[in-house]
């Protein structure tokens, strides 16, 4: 296989194939192939990460007859819905992620009602890295890593690139999380300051991506737990320093994730407070309303009715009386009311 140098990061080079790398163990990466190429690689010639869209038809067809994999990895790493999990196959490790989707290449930006969560499906062994994601999905932790590799800078080996890629995806949680944060702020105020019709739907969404969130976060922290503790041949104890620092962080982040829980259901309950308060205050106030009707209603459903005996008929000053009768009358249930706190 002849090696044409290049420092030039390209994607979709062929149907399904994202990308394919040789590492050349210094931080760089030697050349970027086909998969006629990859097909040929060889052990030998170094490391190899092949980076492949989960949901195209070559991406399949390639994983389950050219890739060599075990039955029960090719399943795997082909399945439709996946939670975060480790499971180690003879000397490698089986890995499914999950990835805050990111900006595309072409710089068009995934702003979705929900946080979106892009499975990242991992194989990874001493001398082979396949990663797959869906297409229309986009990981700046691979982005990234891509680059560093253009620079020089990257990854070394296999166990390297584990670590690094772990690092990666729990570094992009955390402007997700200050996102939310920042929200959480704004709602309060808004609620302070009595405007707690903006808030409702906003409070339903930000506790539904909370919700979310923690629902992969705490699998995949016990997956990074799981690649910490194992004991492949090819993960050194550098990369398992490295993880386990990933797994702090992300154990922090849960823990903000779950205060950031903690603070929508306090705005929760403040709100419904604030809602009960409102119609609370407008029943006192159709109340007192009523209250003020209720004097002049009675004098005229008294004399309103079609019968004899009604005093006044022919007094020319019966209309006045009532009139005055009942503005006295009102003026004193208003006076009543207020000494009730009613208005």
């Amino acid at each position: 296989m002849e090696a044409t140098n290049t420092s030039t990061v390209s994607y979709g080079i062929e149907p399904g194939l994202r990308f394919a790398s040789l590492l050349d163990g210094h931080g760089g990466c030697r050349q970027q192939l086909n998969m006629d190429q990859v097909c040929a690689w060889k052990p030998a010639e170094g490391v190899i990460w092949l980076h492949l869209e989960r949901d195209h038809p070559a991406t399949a067809d390639w994983i389950a007859h050219k890739s060599g994999l075990d039955p029960f990895v090719i399943e795997a790493l082909l399945e439709e819905e996946s939670r975060p999990r480790v499971e180690p196959v003879g000397d490698g490790l089986l890995i499914i992620l999950r990835g805050v989707c990111a900006t595309s290449p072409d710089g068009a930006t995934q702003k979705p009602a929900d946080i979106d969560l892009v499975p990242l499906h991992l194989w990874i062994d001493a001398n082979r890295i396949i990663s797959l994601r869906d297409s229309g999905h986009y990981i700046t932790a691979l982005r990234d890593i891509r680059l560093s590799l253009e620079k020089k800078k990257g990854p070394q080996r296999s166990g390297d690139l584990l670590a690094l890629i772990g690092d990666k995806l729990v570094r992009d949680l955390e402007p997700v999380l200050d996102a939310m944060d920042e929200e959480v702020d704004e709602l309060d105020e808004l609620i302070f300051h009595g405007e707690a019709g903006q808030v409702r739907e906003r409070l339903k969404l930000l506790r539904r991506r909370a919700v979310q969130l923690r629902r992969y976060l705490a699998p995949q922290r016990d997956a990074l737990n799981r690649i910490e503790h194992d004991d492949a041949p090819w993960l050194a104890e550098r990369d398992k320093l490295r993880m386990r620092e990933v797994i702090d962080k992300l154990m922090r982040y849960i823990e903000y994730l779950d205060a950031i829980r903690d603070r929508t259901s306090i705005l929760h309950d403040d709100l419904s407070t604030v809602i009960s308060e409102r119609i609370a205050r407008n029943s006192n106030r159709l109340a007192a309303l009523a209250a003020l009707l209720l004097p002049p209603s009675v004098v005229a459903g008294l004399f309103g009715m079609n019968v004899g005996g009604i005093p006044g008929v022919n007094d020319t000053w019966a209309f006045i009386i009532i009139v005055a009768f009942v503005t006295i009358t009102s003026i004193a249930t208003l006076w009543v009311l207020k000494r009730i706190n009613w208005l």
